[in-house]
């Protein structure tokens, strides 16, 4: 069963983090000049939130698309689901389904490893199906032939 540290391992480990007093036009030009859907918000070497364009976009919203001077804290999702990096691949897929989280903090213990995204998860899925499909080609190209003859 393919897990979640295996997902880290071909990813790589550049992370992303900010704090809960970052604000919140600091938070938008690090995802934007990054590229990132998500930020991790650790707190005096804690998990304490996760901010995602989803976020970001509710609060534009309801701000009129003023940014103002407001911090991550007010608009962070401050309990987000974590995983361990032995969580099986299937109970990842579980949460983001049931929780609607695109993005989810991977913590061993108290220390942040990465992040999981929906397009990791996808990816990994179509890597593990290309490797089933090639092996499964090298089985049937190595079927034993019918050896006995019919009389």
């Amino acid at each position: 069963m393919l897990k979640v540290s295996e997902i880290l391992r071909v990813k790589g480990n550049t992370l992303y983090t900010a704090t809960p007093d970052t604000s919140i036009q600091d938070a938008i030009d690090c995802m934007s000049e990054q590229d990132i859907g998500s930020l991790v918000i650790m707190d005096h070497g804690q998990l304490a939130g996760m901010l995602t364009f989803r976020e970001i976009i509710r609060y534009l919203h309801r701000a009129k698309g003023n940014v103002g001077d407001y911090t991550v804290r007010s608009i962070m999702d401050d309990a987000p689901v974590s995983v361990s990096p032995n969580t099986g691949f299937e109970e990842v897929q579980r949460l983001m389904l049931e929780k609607h989280a695109r993005y989810i903090p991977v913590m061993d213990g108290p220390t942040l490893l990465g992040v999981i995204s929906f397009y990791d998860m996808a990816a990994a899925i179509v890597a593990a199906q290309a490797f089933e499909n090639t092996m499964l080609k090298a089985y049937i190209r190595d079927w034993p032939g019918d050896s006995q003859t019919s009389v």
